[in-house]
C-alpha cells in the first residue's frame, strides 16, 4: 500500500532558521551567477591572506625564534588566527559598517521587518568571496601542524578542534561589539576597527613578543591571544610569558561564551537606544 503523500501547509509558521537558509541561498546564487567575477574575488581574498603571511614571514625568517617560537610554531598561531578571523568576518563582518547603515537610513528598513535585525545584517551582504581567506588560512594551518612536529594526544586533538570555532565566536563578538559602539559614536568605525582588525593582528603573532601590559589587555580584556597563541602553547608544549600562562590556552571557549553574552547585551542596548536617522 502506497504511503499517503505529505503536503506542506502553506500557512505553516516559518522559523528564523528557515528564513536564514532562504536568504543566504538567494545571496549565494546571485554571487555564483557570474563565475568569472566570483573566482577573481576569491583569488583576491587568497592574495590578501598571502600578503598577511608574507608580512609575518618578513619578521620571522631573519631570527631563530620570534616571541619564543620557531617559524613553524609561529605559522600554527597564524593559521589558527586566520581561520578564526575568516569565519568571524564571513558570519558577522557586516556589523562592522553600522555607521553607514545608520546614516543611510537602512537600519529603519530593517527594524520594520518581522525579522531580528542581527539576522538581517548577517545575511544582507553575505560575501562568499570571503571563503578565499578561509581556504588560505586552513591550508596554512594544515601545513603548520605538519611542520611543527607535534606530539598529539586526545587533549591536544580536542583543543585543536575547538580552537578555530571558539576563535571565530570571539571575532563574531568583537564585530558585534564594534557595530554596537557605532550607535553612540557614529563616525567611530575606525575606532571600532582597532578592536576587530587590531585584534586579528595581535591574534596572528606570538603573544610573548608583546609588552606585558598589552599581553594582559589582549588576554583578559580583549581576548585576542586566546584565539590562537594561548591554545598553541598547549598544543606545542611551550611555556607562556608572564601575562599569558599556558593554562590560558583552555580559556578560549569560556571567553567566547562570556564575550558573546556581553556583546549581545550591548547590541540590544544599542538597538533600544536608536531613535531614528530622520529618514
Amino acid at each position: 500500500m502506497a504511503s499517503p503523500r505529505v503536503t506542506r501547509d502553506p500557512h505553516a509558521r516559518v522559523t528564523n532558521l528557515v528564513l536564514l537558509k532562504l536568504l543566504v541561498s538567494a545571496r549565494l546564487r546571485s554571487q555564483l551567477a557570474y563565475r568569472g567575477s566570483f573566482l577573481s574575488d576569491v583569488a583576491g581574498q587568497v592574495l590578501l591572506g598571502v600578503t598577511e603571511f608574507v608580512e609575518l614571514y618578513a619578521i620571522v625568517h631573519n631570527v631563530s625564534t620570534f616571541g619564543g617560537m620557531t617559524l613553524a610554531q609561529t605559522l600554527v598561531v597564524f593559521g589558527l588566527a586566520s581561520v578564526a578571523f575568516a569565519l568571524g568576518d564571513l558570519l558577522m563582518g557586516e556589523t562592522d559598517s553600522m555607521s553607514e547603515t545608520i546614516r543611510s537610513g537602512k537600519l529603519e528598513v530593517l527594524l520594520v521587518r518581522p525579522l531580528p535585525v542581527l539576522l538581517q545584517l548577517a545575511t544582507s551582504d553575505f560575501q562568499l568571496r570571503r571563503v578565499g581567506r578561509l581556504l588560505f588560512g586552513a591550508a596554512a594551518l594544515v601545513v603548520a601542524l605538519l611542520l611543527a612536529d607535534i606530539q598529539w594526544d586526545p587533549a591536544k586533538i580536542l583543543l585543536a578542534t575547538i580552537t578555530p570555532l571558539a576563535g571565530a565566536a570571539i571575532f563574531c563578538a568583537l564585530f558585534l561589539g564594534a557595530g554596537a559602539m557605532q550607535f553612540w559614536i557614529l563616525d567611530g568605525r575606525q575606532f571600532a576597527n582597532a578592536f576587530t582588525y587590531g585584534g586579528r593582528y595581535v591574534a596572528s603573532m606570538p603573544g610573548a613578543a608583546l609588552f606585558f601590559p598589552i599581553q594582559i589587555f589582549f588576554t583578559f580584556v580583549i581576548p585576542a591571544t586566546l584565539v590562537a597563541y594561548a591554545p598553541s602553547l598547549v598544543i606545542l608544549d611551550l611555556d607562556g610569558p608572564a601575562g599569558i600562562p599556558a593554562w590560558t590556552g583552555w580559556l578560549g571557549l569560556p571567553a567566547a561564551v562570556v564575550l558573546s553574552g556581553l556583546m549581545l547585551l550591548l547590541w540590544r542596548a544599542a538597538i533600544k537606544k536608536y531613535t531614528g536617522a530622520g529618514g
